[in-house]
This record gives C-alpha cells, sequence and structure tokens, in this order.
C-alpha cells in the first residue's frame, strides 16, 4: 500500500460521486467528507486490506477497483461474504465492535479514500444526513448478506450462480464496470464457489451446464449474460429499482 497522502481527490471533484446511482449531498456535507478525508491508498491486487481478528485506526470508501470480504474457516477453506465495489464503505464494523469479524482483500488494484475511525461519532453530532449515510450503509450491507444468505442455503447450485452473477452485474453496471450485460468479472471459479458455498468442481460443472443452454458465456475474464429472463427467472431475483445509494 502506497502512504495516505501520495495522492488526494478532493471530495467535490470525486469521480464516482457524479455518478446517478449515487445521492447528491448538500455543500456543506460534502466539505465535512473532504474534512473527514485524511488521504487515500494504492492497494495492490491481493493485498490484505482488513483483516479478521485485527484493529484499524482507519476505515475506508472504495474509490477504484474491487474487494471481497470474506472469513477464513477450518481445514484452511474460506467463506466469501459478499464483493465491493467503488462507493462502498468498509471497515465500519471496526466503529462499533473494535476489531473485524471479517477480512477484505484486493481483488484487484483499488484505490482506498482513507477515513480516521475515530472522528465517525463526531460525524454523527456534527452531521445528521453524513451519520445516516453510514447508518444506511450498514444497513445496505446487511441486506446484501441477507440475499447471500438466502442464496446459499436454499437455492440449487445453478440458480445461486445465476443471482450471484446478476447481482454484481447490477452492482457493476451502476458505477460503469459493466454494460450491455458484458462483465468484466476480476474474479475467478474458485472465487465463485467459496461465494456460493459449494465445490469448485461444482461450480465448473454448473457453469459448463448454464454455457451449454446459453443462459451466460464466461470466457477471457468476461461474462455475458445471454439470456437475462432465464436467469432472472431461475433465481427469482429482483432488481432494486430505486437504486439510489448513499456514499461518503
Amino acid at each position: 500500500m502506497s502512504n495516505p497522502k501520495d495522492t488526494f481527490i478532493d471530495c467535490e471533484n470525486c469521480p464516482i460521486r457524479k455518478r446517478r446511482i449515487f445521492r447528491q449531498f448538500e455543500k456543506d456535507d460534502v466539505t465535512y467528507v473532504s474534512k473527514f478525508k485524511t488521504g487515500e491508498l494504492s492497494v495492490e491486487a491481493g493485498a490484505a486490506i482488513l483483516i479478521e481478528d485485527q484493529k484499524s485506526p482507519h476505515l475506508y470508501t472504495i474509490l477504484e477497483g474491487w474487494a471481497y470480504r470474506h472469513k477464513q474457516i477450518v481445514e484452511g477453506k474460506r467463506q466469501i461474504l459478499n464483493f465491493a465495489l467503488p462507493g462502498d464503505l468498509i471497515g465500519l464494523q471496526l466503529s462499533v465492535l473494535n476489531e473485524m469479524e471479517h477480512s477484505v482483500t484486493g481483488l484487484t488494484g483499488m484505490k482506498l479514500c482513507v477515513f480516521e475511525r475515530s472522528e465517525v461519532w463526531d460525524m454523527f453530532k456534527a452531521s445528521p444526513a453524513l451519520g445516516f449515510s453510514l447508518a444506511w450503509q450498514a444497513a445496505r450491507e446487511e441486506q446484501m448478506l441477507d440475499g447471500h444468505l438466502l442464496n446459499v442455503g436454499q437455492r440449487t447450485a445453478q440458480a445461486r450462480v445465476a443471482y450471484l452473477v446478476l447481482h454484481l452485474y447490477d452492482r457493476a453496471d451502476a458505477i460503469g464496470y459493466a454494460c450491455n450485460n458484458a462483465l468484466d468479472a476480476p474474479f475467478n471459479q474458485q472465487h465463485l464457489a467459496d461465494a456460493l458455498g459449494i465445490t469448485n468442481v461444482h461450480a465448473n460443472r454448473t457453469l459448463r451446464k448454464m454455457i451449454k443452454n446459453k443462459l451466460l458465456t464466461w470466457q477471457d475474464k468476461t461474462i455475458v449474460i445471454r439470456d437475462r429472463e432465464a436467469l432472472e427467472e431461475i433465481s427469482h431475483y429482483e432488481r432494486d429499482e430505486d437504486g439510489k445509494r448513499m456514499i461518503i
């Protein structure tokens, strides 16, 4: 990771804040976030950003790149809890519990906005709108985890793959990382299996079946959705029609 002071993009000129997916703040709130932000970090693919059972003085908003949240379990296995994309806040758990209950690892090269964890509670007092944004981010992450728990616990392997592909495509599309039903997938089949709670062999077999049935393709790190309607029917997937999100 590079030093937080190496680069600095002012929040008023934030490239992702301008996207329609994000709700706009009042000017005073953007000014407050600019003061709350202490710097930026560049992270290499595969680097640990936050580590389970450890403390960190910082929390981060993703400015560029992908990460994944995961827990290590017995015999070296892991469960990927979800994936994180630009606009997502990581490390908020530390502001309440003081220790991370999961790890966060860069899936690609990343750029992170850095905030001091010790200043979070002052934000709630100084800017109720930003305090609500933090609470909204926590609620949204819980909502996504609920969706993934349902996916892993109650759906067939094919339905799990369909749900996750649609979920990731829609999130990536909203921030400019996907378009025209094509997703540049920085994750591999093992990541997919670890997120879905199935073996790599089972994931491979399921994907081959879905490709044969012309539901999707996955080639050269690009997933193409070929029959979205069928994938939605298989997984009972519902789009987020509102789509407007909070951002720090």
